[in-house]
C-alpha cells in the first residue's frame, strides 16, 4: 500500500531524489559507505519496544564490522531494554549523521551474541565506564563480565547521501534551486539491495 497526494504526470514525482540519484560501482557504493560510517564512529539504533509497538532510538559507538564492512557490531548491556526489544522483533534501523547532512540509513536483522571468544576480541575498557563495577568479583565490566553482550546487525538494505561539494557550493545549488524551482545537485544519493549486499558477502566471505 503506498500513499499518494497528487498526480504528477510525467513530471518525476521527487524531482530531489531522481536529480542526486548516483549509480556506480557496487565496490564504490560499498566502499564510500563503509568510509563514512567510520568516520562517523557514532550511529542511531532503532528498535521496536514489545510492549507498546513504538519505536525507540538509542546513541550507540559502532565496535567493528564483518563481511567487509557491510555488517555491524555493537557493545551491549544484555539486561538493558534494547536486549528485550531485539528478542522479540529482531528488525533494526542504524543511521548515521554528521554535521554536513550526509547520512547512511541501515536496515537489517540483529542478533544478540554472549559468546565471550566474541566478546574478548572486540571489549574495549572503556566499557567498564559504562557497565560500573558492582564490587561482586563477577560484574566489574570486565571481558568476562555476562552482562557485556554485543548486537550483531545484518544489512538487508542501505541507502546513504553523501557528498563531494564544499559547503559553499552546496548552498549555491540551493540557492539557484529557490530561484529556478529545480531541484539542487548536493548529494550523491546511493542505495544498497538486498541482493548486491548479498553479493558484497559471497566476495568477503572468510
Amino acid at each position: 500500500m503506498s500513499f499518494s497526494n497528487t498526480d504528477t504526470g510525467s513530471k518525476p514525482q521527487d524531482p530531489y531524489k531522481e536529480k542526486n540519484k548516483d549509480e556506480t560501482s557496487l565496490r564504490e557504493k560499498i566502499e564510500d559507505l563503509v568510509t563514512f560510517m567510520d568516520k562517523c564512529k557514532f550511529a542511531m539504533m532503532t528498535t521496536r519496544i514489545e510492549s507498546s509497538g513504538l519505536l525507540v532510538s538509542r546513541c550507540m559507538a559502532l565496535a567493528a564490522k564483518e563481511s567487509g564492512g557491510v555488517d555491524l557490531l555493537f557493545h551491549t548491556n544484555t539486561e538493558s531494554g534494547k536486549t528485550d526489544d531485539l528478542k522479540s522483533d529482531p528488525d533494526i534501523n542504524i543511521a548515521f549523521l554528521n554535521s554536513s547532512g550526509e547520512w547512511a540509513s541501515v536496515s537489517g536483522k540483529a542478533t544478540i551474541s554472549t559468546d565471550r571468544s566474541l566478546i574478548h576480541q572486540h571489549y574495549s575498557p572503556a566499557l567498564k565506564a559504562w557497565m560500573g563495577d558492582l564490587g561482586d568479583g563477577k560484574h566489574d565490566g570486565g571481558p568476562d563480565d555476562p552482562r557485556i553482550g554485543i548486537i550483531s546487525v545484518k544489512a538487508v538494505t542501505a541507502t546513504y547521501a553523501i557528498t563531494n561539494q564544499s559547503f559553499v557550493g552546496r548552498g549555491l545549488e540551493i540557492a539557484k534551486g529557490t530561484v529556478t524551482g529545480e531541484a539542487p545537485k548536493v548529494n550523491n544519493l546511493r542505495e544498497l539491495s538486498e541482493e548486491e549486499l548479498a553479493e558484497w558477502r559471497k566476495i568477503h566471505a572468510k
